[in-house]
């Protein structure tokens, strides 16, 4: 059997657009396949710009702290494909095996009969087939980009669908304003079904979020008012909804957008039908939960002993303007508690709008290494983002790597040890991890 790795080259042929959003292919697939989009377990379909994947794997930690079994589909991957497939099982699931992965996708590959395809949808197509052959409780199921034409949105009655905050991305392909992303994220409603609204960073959002979900007979279920809400009180979280009140422990992820991604977590299985998830579980996957490139620090690893002594490294896949003001908060909130001098070392996609992500960083960033993604012949020239950043009002400088961009942490002569902040791409943070010695598992 070929490997997955050959299956996805060959893929690569049989559309000429990585993106081309519509669900017709898929649906075509999907048929000639024997639906296995309708032979899932209960749904949960989350879209959003920014705090999708962190609002998954909190409700992955809570249903498997729950003794629940939940297959996740997440994009991109950091390392490896197989980190988009968790197969769910008892007391824990576990990235899709290379023998599975290989033959689920040669089965999509004959049926498909060499029709026009984009890889997403033929690989979200082979999700599907895996996760209707494992019993599961609940499949967690991450848009890929958008809602309303995204190969995911095949699914008719999901349990419920989540939007996570909005913001300017991917403007290509969703539009260039707010309300243009906002309508084509509020495509994954549906009538009857649960609509969680996460918080919103822009009014225009949550406008045409709640809209949508009432014109087409969603519910929709918004933090901030009598649905449901989160604050921080005395180092701990409580949570409220119009059933309950949780006092719960501050989430393992970092950051204080983390709190109402784990809000967010809550309603929405709280929607969904697991509301008998009790609040001890809901506690330990708060204690437990993991995603990985997301202000992730790094303790340990190759990378992580090439920081100067006491220095930091931190890494985020953040690379649009919110996610960087999210990012540039969360620097802020640190410094704050520790009062070091931050640097950051970035990559950029030449997709991404890179004077609006630097911004965020001004007057708080006392320098910025400016590095290649390695693989990614979209990436910006080191260069060129140095420039950028200069421009904006940062000290830059630039390195042929992050390694070397450690290295010459040594020649900034701070007066303490540096914060090392490494973002800008997901991409980055997946080279960073494997360069590091500690992939996702």
């Amino acid at each position: 059997m070929d490997s997955s790795d050959a299956l996805m080259a060959r893929f690569l042929a049989l559309h000429p657009r990585t993106i081309d959003l519509s669900l017709g292919r898929i649906q075509r697939l999907l048929e000639r396949l024997g639906h296995p989009e309708r032979k899932l377990p209960p749904v949960i379909h989350v879209a959003g710009t920014n705090g999708k994947g962190s609002t998954i794997a909190f409700m992955r930690a809570i249903l498997e702290a729950g003794g629940l079994a939940a297959h996740v589909y997440t994009s991109p991957h950091l390392v490896r494909f197989h980190e988009r497939i968790r197969i769910g099982a008892i007391g824990g699931g576990s990235y899709v095996p290379e023998d599975q992965l290989a033959d689920a996708l040669a089965r999509c590959e004959a049926a498909n009969a060499g029709e026009p395809i984009t890889v997403f949808e033929i690989t979200t197509a082979a999700a599907f087939l895996l996760f209707s052959e494992t019993p599961a409780d609940v499949l967690l199921l991450e848009v890929g980009l958008g809602g309303r034409v995204d190969a995911t949105n095949v699914i008719d009655n999901p349990a419920a669908a989540v939007v996570t905050p909005i913001g300017r991305d991917h403007a290509e392909y969703l539009g260039d304003t707010v309300e243009a992303v906002a309508t084509e994220k509020a495509g994954i409603f549906k009538r009857g079904c649960p609509a969680i609204i996460a918080a919103q960073d822009y009014k225009e959002a949550d406008s045409v979020l709640c809209r949508f979900a009432e014109e087409i007979g969603a519910t929709p279920i918004r933090v901030g008012n009598q649905d449901f809400s989160v604050h921080a009180e005395r180092g701990r979280i409580v949570y409220q909804d119009e059933v309950d009140l949780f006092d719960l422990p501050q989430p393992r992820l970092n950051g204080r957008h983390q709190f109402t991604n784990a809000a967010t977590a809550i309603a929405a299985l709280r929607a969904a039908g697991f509301g008998d998830i009790g609040v001890a579980a809901i506690e330990t996957g708060l204690n437990k939960v993991e995603w990985p490139g997301r202000l992730q620090r790094l303790n340990r690893g190759r990378l992580a002993e090439m920081t100067p002594d006491g220095a930091e490294l931190w890494l985020d896949g953040g690379h649009n303007i919110d996610g960087g003001r999210i990012l540039a908060t969360a620097m802020a909130d640190l410094g704050e508690r520790s009062d070091v001098p931050l640097v950051l070392v970035v990559g950029l996609l030449g997709t991404k709008d890179a004077e609006g992500f630097l911004r965020n960083f001004v007057g708080l960033a006392r320098g910025l290494i400016a590095v290649p993604i390695g693989g990614q012949m979209a990436a910006r020239p080191a260069e060129e983002v140095a420039q950028i950043a200069a421009d904006v009002g940062l000290t830059a400088h630039v390195a042929s790597s992050v390694e070397a961009a450690l290295e010459s942490l040594a020649d900034f002569a701070f007066e303490q040890p540096p914060r090392v902040l490494i973002c800008g791409s997901l991409y980055l943070a997946g080279n960073v991890l494997t360069a590091n010695g500690t992939p996702p598992t």
